[in-house]
């Protein structure tokens, strides 16, 4: 298990700067969930999966391209019993291998996962948890010990709804008991989903937010294991995105079906894999470029800090840890 460096931060620039390419290929694995949350869209469109010798295939392509993290996400990547042929694969051309699981099948396939350098895990409440996503909180933490057993770090990763927001601080005291790292981002509202849910989880009591957040900045600069940064961090407490966004130049995103989109709030299809990541990249410059300059923003935290780190803030340079 790795995490990212001021050498990997510098890797990244180079491909982004001066390559004018990717460094992240963030890959919907699959197009099933063995969980059915009531703010996630992405279970409720099941569709066509690649095949294990396409992705194969669109990895050779990524490293050729000169990609240096394949991230697996969405919808539940442990549900693909190809799985470690695909991080083996990945680790085998060097790239950096990523996951995000809700860390229910951890307990069954953590030892799976040798060719994995980045685990998070979404564990976005305590008393919450539960109605959140509708599982035991206690199903999940046994899988991150087994994951931690195993030898993996892991990142818990918490998005911050009305339903969570006074469990942060827990959450932070959670995460230094289990020896793990923690990040948190706002909950995004995407299309496809009832008004009533998000009027349920949408924050309300703002100057409670405020104070938890507030809270979360003054832990991570006393050294809790919060990954985010502080700029990020004052960000969301603020609901501004005040920054210049640069994730369609940083990330290609390709979902379960190969499609290639501009991001995870513009799910665009600007091409398939099957085309060849070089040329969908290339010929989807000036589409991009028009989808970012009519962007009203969003917070996602990878979209963020790496778009951040792409402008040279200098708190993120000094401090990347996780893409």
């Amino acid at each position: 298990m790795r995490s990212f460096s001021p050498r990997m931060a510098a890797r990244a620039l180079w491909q982004m700067r001066v390559r004018r390419r990717p460094f992240v290929l963030s890959h919907g694995i699959n197009a099933r969930c063995n969980l059915s949350c009531s703010f996630c869209e992405y279970w409720r469109r099941p569709g066509i999966e690649m095949s294990t010798p396409q992705i194969l295939h669109m990895l050779d392509e990524a490293h050729d391209f000169g990609i240096g993290v394949y991230n697996a996400w969405t919808v539940e990547p442990l549900l693909r019993e190809d799985l470690p042929e695909i991080l083996s694969h990945a680790k085998h051309l060097g790239l950096t291998t990523s996951l995000i699981t809700n860390g229910l099948l951890l307990l069954k396939r953590a030892d799976e996962l040798a060719d994995l350098d980045l685990l998070s895990v979404s564990v976005d409440g305590i008393k919450s948890y539960k109605e959140l996503r509708g599982i035991d909180l206690q199903d999940v933490l046994e899988g991150i010990r087994a994951a931690q057993q195993a030898g993996h770090e892991i990142l818990m990763n918490c998005v911050v709804s009305g339903k969570n927001v006074g469990e942060l601080e827990d959450l932070v005291h959670l995460a230094e008991s289990l020896g793990c790292r923690i990040s948190f981002e706002p909950m995004h509202e995407s299309f496809g989903i009832e008004e009533k849910v998000w009027g349920s989880l949408r924050i309300r009591n703002i100057p409670a937010y405020e104070t938890a957040l507030d809270r979360l900045i003054e832990m991570k600069r006393s050294g809790a294991p919060i990954i985010n940064s502080v700029t990020y961090l004052k960000m969301i407490r603020d609901l501004e995105p005040r920054f210049n966004c640069h994730a369609s130049d940083i990330i290609l995103h390709v979902a379960a079906d190969g499609s290639v989109d501009c991001c995870r709030v513009h799910q665009e299809p600007l091409g398939n894999v099957s085309e060849g990541l070089a040329k969908v990249w290339q010929s989807s410059q000036e589409r991009r470029r028009k989808i970012v300059q009519g962007c009203e923003g969003c917070l996602f935290f990878g979209y963020v800090e790496n778009s951040l780190l792409y402008e040279f803030v200098p708190e993120v340079l000094s401090h990347y840890e996780w893409i």
